[in-house]
């Protein structure tokens, strides 16, 4: 006798969520709240929602309606979703963007980003006793996501944040919107000075995944205590990670950032504070 295939099915009273972006085909948020939807047997399903901009506002407010408990926003829509918005959470107004929607029983939409959350959780676990407020913080990088790794670093209370970019304006522009004094922009490429008594250095940049250009920078003047991260996850080890581990560095590869970063939403939509697993890790980076 054949064994029965297992099939996953819908109740009446499904709990939905989704991720909307255009294109979303890259999203691997399917794979992994799918993950998590099956280990902890909850009653949902959360779905790729490729939406073309023209349709985004109305979008998301036809998925409020239809029962939606919420949605995660990623490319072009984290900064668009700010109109459509009725409240903003305090982090998401200082990044600048929102990741993450909440459908409320009120029927109010809710914005989040959970970036900056993922970034620091994701340190947590690999270096549990890591203190943020032990030295200077260098980022590479003036993007949306060096906005939110510097807004978390600030709320952890680093003392220092040494921010530096190719485009310096860019840099410049960045320390003057989130306006903190503990902000300093420093040349690029960045100098052994910068990087001497530095307790963490995190890259923000593109530069070193897969089909982009390398990263060159000297890690001569970097303390062996300091930590080395990497928000880039494809190659999982970037030559970054690469050259700080062989010189005794900690580091910290960008995967987690990514699995943690959801955990909240998957809270607030299914009832259930997830937990990021090796095996979580090698069931999102395994082929489909």
């Amino acid at each position: 006798m054949s064994t029965p295939v297992a099939i996953h099915t819908l109740s009446g009273t499904s709990r939905l969520a989704g991720v909307m972006g255009w294109p979303v085909s890259h999203s691997k948020s399917p794979r992994l709240q799918g993950y998590w939807l099956a280990q902890y047997g909850v009653d949902g399903t959360y779905m790729p929602l490729p939406v073309a901009p023209e349709n985004f506002a109305a979008s998301v407010k036809s998925l409020r309606d239809l029962g939606f408990a919420g949605v995660n926003v990623t490319i072009p829509y984290k900064q668009a979703v700010f109109a459509v918005c009725d409240e903003l959470t305090d982090r998401a107004k200082r990044i600048g963007a929102v990741n993450t929607v909440t459908f409320s029983p009120d029927g109010k939409i809710q914005g989040d980003n959970t970036d900056g959350f993922g970034f620091i959780e994701n340190l947590r676990q690999y270096v549990p006793d890591i203190d943020f407020s032990s030295g200077p913080a260098v980022v590479l990088g003036a993007g949306g996501a060096s906005r939110a790794v510097i807004v978390s670093l600030l709320d952890e209370n680093c003392s220092q944040i040494r921010l530096t970019n190719r485009t310096a304006s860019r840099a410049h522009e960045l320390a003057r919107e989130i306006g903190d004094d503990r902000i300093t922009v420093v040349d690029w490429p960045i100098a052994k000075t910068s990087l001497c008594d530095a307790a963490l250095l995190v890259n923000t940049t593109s530069l070193g995944m897969v089909g982009q250009p390398a990263l060159e920078i000297d890690l001569g003047g970097l303390a062996q205590s300091a930590i080395v991260t990497d928000i880039v996850y494809a190659p999982l080890k970037t030559n970054l990670l690469l050259g700080a581990e062989a010189r005794g560095n900690k580091v910290v590869d960008g995967l987690g950032m990514l699995l943690h970063q959801a955990r909240p939403g998957f809270h607030r939509w299914f009832g259930v504070d997830p937990v990021v697993t090796s095996e979580l890790r090698e069931f999102v980076l395994s082929p489909v």
